[in-house]
């Protein structure tokens, strides 16, 4: 029942992703706005609330220390996967394409947009990161950190929105609900209205986080009824499943070329993850959001995501270039965490 389960909340969410793609651009070419703000942060956002959801939940309104536990591994898992197993997803949809047309693997990215997002990470995460080695009383020194924090992704989106808009008609795919506005339809088959454009948009939405809600539960169960150790399904599995949506959708657009919204969908996702979701743990959970002995482990997610996102945007800001096949180093740092948190829940290293 529970691969059955697994199935079709795969299917759901894919649905669900397609639909959002689509919806996000034509919401962005609506109110005008330039592919990073459309990409990392409408759809960012947006796909960013499955995982979002799972801490916030953990850490408000699940009682006890392990509740506070759980949400705090989920926070840092997010930018950890982000920065390793979405890029390497991404990096191997990229090369795939290129294969399947003849071309090379090299990304029609705006790099400016990118690096504006790795900065804002870089900074927001290494803030968020450090708190953790602020004593835990008085508590209000986090709560100044989430201040600033707030304040760091406010400045981000600001920047994104008020770059100007770079999205031609001809660049869109239809709007799939498009046709069900029968009278608009028939008027203008081209151009949706704005009111199907926000039905679509939540109706996607709606379909990822049904579809990650049931996904994530089935992969529990199905670790439970394997033996599989909890530290291992908080740490690497679950994050797994509830990162399928910025998956998904930069897999879509990398299909159709349109990088900048395929990578802009995970760099844009970082910048949320490091300072929302951080922000909900550094005011409600302060005690547990700490660097000490039994948190080494979910802490080190983070130095391997810096590392991870330095290998790839550093030389990208450099060449001014990036290829598919320099995403490709993200599954190894994926792999090279794996093994460090099987290493120490299997005892070998302490």
């Amino acid at each position: 029942m529970d691969i059955l389960i697994l199935v079709v909340a795969f299917v759901v969410i894919l649905i669900g992703a397609e639909l959002f793609t689509n919806g996000i651009e034509w919401f962005g070419r609506k109110l005008e706005l330039a592919e990073g703000a459309v990409g990392s942060v409408l759809a960012a956002v947006g796909t960013a609330l499955p995982e979002t959801m799972i801490p916030i939940i953990a850490i408000l309104f699940a009682s006890g220390e392990a509740a506070n536990e759980v949400g705090i591994g989920a926070i840092l898992g997010a930018p950890f996967m982000l920065a390793t197993l979405a890029m390497f997803v991404t990096g191997v949809a990229v090369l795939t394409v290129a294969r399947r047309r003849g071309s090379d693997d090299a990304m029609r990215v705006d790099t400016d947009v990118l690096a504006h997002d790795m900065r804002y990470f870089a900074i927001a995460y290494a803030i968020a990161i450090g708190a953790a080695f602020l004593p835990v009383e008085p508590v209000w020194l986090k709560w100044i950190v989430a201040v600033v924090l707030i304040a760091i992704y406010a400045w981000y989106v600001k920047g994104h929105f008020e770059a100007d808009p770079a999205v031609d008609l001809e660049d869109l795919a239809p709007l799939r609900f498009h046709r069900l506005d029968r009278a608009a339809h028939s008027d203008d088959p081209t151009v949706p209205r704005l009111r199907v454009v926000n039905l679509q948009v939540i109706a996607a939405l709606g379909l990822i986080v049904v579809g990650a809600f049931f996904f994530v539960d089935a992969v529990e169960h199905l670790a439970t009824n394997f033996g599989i150790d909890g530290t291992l399904l908080a740490l690497v599995i679950a994050p797994i499943a509830t990162e399928l949506p910025e998956k998904f959708n930069s897999v879509i657009w990398v299909r159709q070329g349109k990088h900048t919204l395929a990578m802009g969908n995970i760099t844009g996702a970082m910048v949320f993850q490091s300072t929302i979701p951080t922000v909900v743990a550094l005011v409600f959970a302060s005690n547990n959001w700490v660097a000490a002995p039994g948190s080494y482990v979910a802490f080190a997610s983070a130095g391997i995501a810096f590392l991870s996102s330095a290998f790839i945007f550093i030389p990208m800001a450099r060449r001014g270039i990036l290829r598919g096949r320099g995403l490709l180093v993200g599954g190894l740092f994926y792999l090279a965490y794996l093994t460090l948190v099987i290493v120490v829940v299997s005892g070998v290293l302490a």
